[in-house]
This record gives structure tokens, sequence and C-alpha cells, in this order.
């Protein structure tokens, strides 16, 4: 009788493991780009089995020839990468995204220019060339910063279709806008001096989220203990960045060999400060930083009126359950 117990209660523990490990949740993440140290919180959960721990099985995707947008919209992937402006113009237009999680904290984005070309103020982009990326919240930004400091945004060459900045500043464009803790940390490391005017310091209505974590409302709705587990996952990994920048950034390497790894690790050491920066916990959203960059776009008639902002954005699903 004792044999058969046990028997019973071994082949309960085997199947009960076997159940564990073959009922994992199927989801999938798609990133905005190529992969990158924006990313790195997902790699690491992916890695040091945070998802797993979860009971979830997470794919993280790239785009290819869609645009995260719509694939999440769509139910083809329940999360994306995203950014504030693109969640706001989405539901703008009736496509209820939300964003769960801000990346990184503060906005550390700016325009960088050669220092040997003298350019330190917006108003200094006047009978300069910028090269853009052909974006319509782009042009309205560099049109206010440019007035903003008493320059002429008519006076300033716009040169569409600008994407690798250590290739064609002071060749192609004079000024374009980068990441500093992408481009900018790499330039440091080459010792190419430029002079750089961060975005939030020329108007703090530009201190929004980029980038976001987004999902869409009737995911959210139908999988709301789903969507916190993934989340749980994630602080977890991007928490680890902010301790252990240099061990994240081989992680990262390991998943996506062909980056810079020069390139990814000061890029790491810089976010390390950033993606939480001054907030309560990683991923927190402001209700003021929402309001302030929806309102502005409407202003600048970039969206099609007002949206609800509460619905645009929730915090709920990083809380502790």
């Amino acid at each position: 009788m004792r044999k058969i117990a046990l028997f019973g209660l071994l082949v309960f523990a085997l199947s009960a493991c076997g159940k564990d490990k073959g009922t994992n949740e199927k989801l999938s993440v798609t990133l905005d780009w190529t992969p990158n140290t924006n990313h790195t919180g997902l790699y690491v959960a992916q890695e040091l089995g945070y998802f797993a721990e979860e009971g979830l099985d997470v794919e993280i995707l790239q785009p290819g020839q869609g645009v995260t947008d719509q694939i999440v919209a769509t139910g083809k992937s329940e999360f994306g990468i995203s950014y504030q402006e693109n969640v706001i113009r989405a539901r703008s237009e009736g496509i209820p995204l939300v964003s769960v999680a801000a990346v990184i904290q503060h906005n550390t984005s700016g325009f960088a220019s050669l220092k040997e070309a003298g350019i330190t103020s917006p108003k200094d982009f006047e009978g300069k060339r910028y090269g853009s990326w052909d974006s319509p919240s782009e042009m309205a930004i560099l049109g206010n910063v440019v007035s903003g400091a008493g320059g002429d945004i008519s006076k300033v060459e716009v040169i569409s279709g600008v994407y690798d900045f250590f290739s064609t500043i002071g060749k192609d464009a004079d000024i374009e806008w980068i990441f500093h803790g992408w481009d900018g940390v790499l330039a440091q490391h080459r010792g190419i001096e430029l002079n750089y005017i961060p975005l939030k310091d020329l108007n703090p209505v530009f201190d929004y989220y980029t980038p976001v974590i987004i999902s869409s409302e009737d995911y959210l709705k139908d999988n709301p203990e789903l969507a916190q587990k993934f989340l749980a996952a994630v602080k977890k990994g991007y928490e680890y960045c902010i301790k252990e920048p240099g061990k994240a950034a081989d992680i990262l390497l390991k998943h996506v060999p062909e980056l810079n790894s020069d390139q990814v690790k000061l890029s790491m050491d810089y976010l390390a400060n950033e993606y939480q920066a001054n907030a309560e916990y990683w991923g927190y959203q402001s209700t003021d930083v929402w309001f302030a960059f929806a309102n502005w776009m409407n202003d600048e008639k970039l969206i099609n009126g007002t949206i609800d902002v509460e619905k645009a954005f929730s915090n709920k699903y990083l809380m502790p359950r």
C-alpha cells in the first residue's frame, strides 16, 4: 500500500512538472526597431528566466515590414515597444492602444552637431541643414524650439531621410536629433566633440515618454493577470539592468552579437541611471506628462481633437499582486 501511495505521488509530481514546463503561456513582444539598449530588460528577463518564473514563454520579435502599433492593435503581438506620441495619435484615430510602462523615465534625446559648427542654441539652426527622419511631430517640435529661441524655422534647410548619425553628421546634415544614450555616448568614446542640446531642457512639455511598452485595451481587459505577470518579469529585468549594467550588456550582446560591444556597454552605463531615474519605481508614468504632451499635440493639430488621456496609459499592471 505504501509503495502504491509513493508511486502515485511520484506520478503526480512528474505530471505536475511536465505540465508546468509544457503549459507556459506563449506571448510575444514586438520591438520598435532593431534591438538596442532600450530593450535590454526584455532580453534579461528572457535570459535569466524571469518570464519562465511567471509561467510565460515570451518571444521577442522585430517588426519587419509592419508597424509595431498596428501589430499590437490587431492582436498579432500581445505587447510592443512604441512611443507616447504614437499612442496619443493612435487613440485620436480610434485605435485603443494603451501604454503600460515607460522604459526610460525622461526623454534622453536631443539635437547634436559637431562642436566646430558652433551650434549652441536652436536659433543657430538658421542657415544650417537639419537631418530629418520625416515625422510630423518631429517637424512640429523642431519649429517650436527654433521659434522659442527667437529663430525662423523657414531659414532651416530640412534634409529628409537622414538616419545614420555617424556617416551623415557634418556631411549631409549639420544638426541631427539623436538619443544621447546610444549615439551620444559612442561619439564621446570615439573622441568626436559634439554640441548636444537636450530636448527636455528646451521645453518641459518635451520631456515625454520615449519609448514605452504598449498593449491593446482588449488584451488588457481579457488578460489582466497575464499582463501583470509579463510586466512583473519585465520590471525585474530592467531593475537588473539598473543594478548590473555590465552583466546586462553582456546578456544583450549574447542575444544580439552583431551590435557594437563598446556602444552597448557605454549605453548601459548611461541608461542604468535613466531607466528609473527619480521615479518611485521602474515603468511609472505620470498623468501630468501625458496630459501636457497630448494637449501640445492637439494644439499643434497633430491629432484630431483631444483624447481621454487616462485611458491612454496605466500603471496598475506594474503594481504588486
